[in-house]
């Protein structure tokens, strides 16, 4: 088909690339504008947040969604579908993909709380243009690395959660693992396991529990629950890569989503560790069984898609397109050579930037597992 072949051309990812980072740019400064709200209204501020967030993050949702016409099935009990987007959940998930983060934006858009996520991220990402400016402003979770910072970081972000309006509702995405699968890091982490004799997993890596620990004692009696997600791309769509989904390509995945009650967790720091190392233990052996029939078992739902998410993209293309094809074609007929010159370098350099930001997402490169500690170690 040749709207198919269309959106692998480069001059379309350069365009899409033009239209994310410009309308993210704008979005940051209204963000940083609208910090003259905070002294007198954290509620206002955060509302506002919530919208100018979803502007820029809807974008990624677009892709998979519309662009690629990928698919994310939710296997979960019916009773529990009517609690998502209507309360406060920490959403524990497994780290084995290149886009499992959109998956995960794929869901919260879906119960319409994309614009009020907030995820454990480390702090060098506040500094990144469009998205880490954004997670700034919306109150991300930025952790040093450093246990005595980041319990200090994580006790008074997640205390303000008290401060939110109650029809506010917030998602915090946690990936415990602390950084992408691979089946080196697995061998690394198994070989942790055996010596702490803790159950050795087949499909993921050992969660390191510090900040899950640490964000119990701030969060029970606030936040009820936790959603345990598991996450398996089915091999009938594309790969899960970036890549694929700025191709067009679709993809299809299911996402086991477990409403597991926060009073459930034990109060003490190692009682709270155990019961996250046995939940991930589960979640290996039900990825285990994904492995074998393609397929998680349990009720599987469609969650309606929305179409805010296009309106928005559409929004932007139209904004920012309009002036780009009036100048640039002004540019070509009427300008002069250095003008040219000038119009191909902006182009090459918005191509390079999407290019990075698809590596970026690659599963690479992630951080090595245990690195640090081995280091320390040996010094």
């Amino acid at each position: 088909m040749l709207l198919s072949y269309i959106k692998t051309l480069a001059i379309v990812h350069m365009l899409l690339g033009y239209i994310f980072i410009t309308s993210g740019l704008i979005v940051n400064f209204f963000m940083f504008c609208s910090c003259i709200i905070w002294p007198f209204s954290r509620s206002l501020y955060r509302r506002v947040n919530k919208y100018l967030a979803y502007s820029i993050w809807s974008q990624m949702v677009f892709l998979a969604e519309w662009w690629s016409g990928s698919e994310v099935e939710v296997v979960a009990p019916p009773e529990d579908l009517k609690y998502y987007g209507k309360e406060h959940g920490l959403v524990v998930m497994n780290h084995k993909y290149d886009i499992d983060w959109l998956a995960g934006w794929v869901l919260a858009e879906r119960c319409g709380l994309l614009g009020s996520t907030k995820v454990y991220v480390k702090d060098s990402l506040r500094y990144v243009p469009v998205i880490g400016w954004s997670w700034h402003f919306t109150e991300a979770l930025f952790l040093k690395r450093n246990i005595e910072k980041d319990k200090k970081i994580i006790k008074e972000q997640l205390a303000e959660l008290t401060d939110y309006p109650p029809d506010l509702k917030v998602w915090i995405l946690l990936f415990a693992e602390g950084t992408r699968f691979t089946e080196k890091k697995r061998l690394v982490s198994n070989e942790v396991a055996r010596k702490k004799g803790l159950p050795e997993l087949k499909h993921h890596l050992l969660p390191r529990t510090k900040g899950f620990t640490l964000s119990m004692y701030a969060l029970k009696g606030i936040m009820p629950v936790c959603y345990n997600c598991i996450l398996g791309f089915k091999d009938e769509g594309a790969a899960p890569t970036l890549s694929n989904i700025l191709n067009g390509k679709k993809t299809v995945s299911q996402l086991v989503v477990r409403r597991l009650p926060l009073t459930d967790v034990p109060d003490d720091e190692e009682g709270a560790s155990n019961w996250l190392i046995h939940r991930y233990k589960e979640m290996d052996d039900i990825y285990d069984e994904f492995t074998k029939k393609g397929e998680f078992s349990g009720h599987v739902s469609k969650l309606p898609r929305r179409k805010y998410d296009l309106f928005v993209w559409c929004f932007w293309a139209i904004l920012l397109c309009t002036p780009l094809f009036y100048y640039v074609g002004k540019a070509f007929i009427f300008g002069s050579m250095y003008l040219q010159i000038g119009v191909i370098v902006a182009l090459f350099t918005v191509s390079l930037i999407v290019r990075m930001m698809v590596g970026v997402t690659q599963i690479e490169r992630g951080s090595a597992y245990g690195k640090k500690n081995r280091e320390k170690k040996e010094d």
